[in-house]
């Protein structure tokens, strides 16, 4: 079924050319003028910078309109940060999933201390409305000190083995932006269609992995009104 609320009107390129290009940018980590070679290869000839434009005028939409799910008592929270290069200066992508994969949430900050992390997990208590079974991080020591203030009760797991985050493998993607504000609205929407389509651990047969990805690209579909 298509989505009314998200409008095509003066824009020459079909809607289901725009909502692949921005699926395309968002889903995998490759540069706008990578998919810009992609679509060329397909007969559309469409520039980078128009990519781009889709990219910010669609893709807060997009993602908002992405079911997510629903957090538990169950819970447990990998929390992890990266250092990111942001016009010259040095700024940390601190990141939070659950044991599913499921990105909770991501902020941008220019610290690396208690303060920081402090308010990453009042964020996540905020957005979940409650308290997880329990968090794992690395050995910051800044990740003991907020979690006491925040959530005191809450087990806490601090061992560099156990916190294997997708977030490392993105460092690249993350890099190149001219302001904080520009990468957080990029990881907004990057994270809305990594959820959707990232397979739980308890389905990851390849068969029950198939069956996702098929819900999840007609969802996808639904989504941008991008179906027939």
């Amino acid at each position: 079924m298509k989505n009314s609320a998200i409008s095509y009107k003066r824009h020459r390129f079909p809607q289901q050319i725009i909502a692949h290009s921005v699926w395309l940018y968002f889903r995998f980590p490759l540069s706008l003028r990578l998919v810009e070679e992609l679509l060329l290869e397909r007969g559309i000839v469409v520039s980078y910078e128009t990519i781009r434009r889709w990219g910010r005028k669609f893709g807060p939409a997009y993602a908002k309109q992405i079911r997510r799910r629903r957090p538990s008592h169950r819970d447990v929270w990998h929390l992890d940060e990266v250092v990111v290069s942001i016009a010259g200066r040095k700024h940390w992508l601190w990141h939070a999933v659950d044991q599913d994969g499921y990105v909770l949430d991501e902020i941008v900050q220019s610290r690396r201390d208690t303060k920081a992390a402090r308010r990453l997990l009042i964020r996540l208590l905020k957005k979940a409305g409650m308290p997880p079974k329990r968090i794992i991080t690395d050995k910051l020591r800044s990740y003991g000190a907020a979690k006491r203030d925040v959530m005191p009760a809450v087990e806490h797991r601090s061992h560099k083995g156990l916190n294997n985050l997708p977030l490392r493998k993105r460092e690249r993607t993350m890099q190149g932006f001219r302001s904080a504000g520009s990468l957080q609205r990029f990881i907004s929407i990057f994270s809305a269609l990594r959820n959707l389509f990232v397979t739980p651990h308890h389905k990851r047969s390849a068969l029950a992995t198939h069956i996702h990805r098929i819900r999840a690209i007609a969802h996808w579909k639904a989504v941008t009104g991008a179906v027939a």
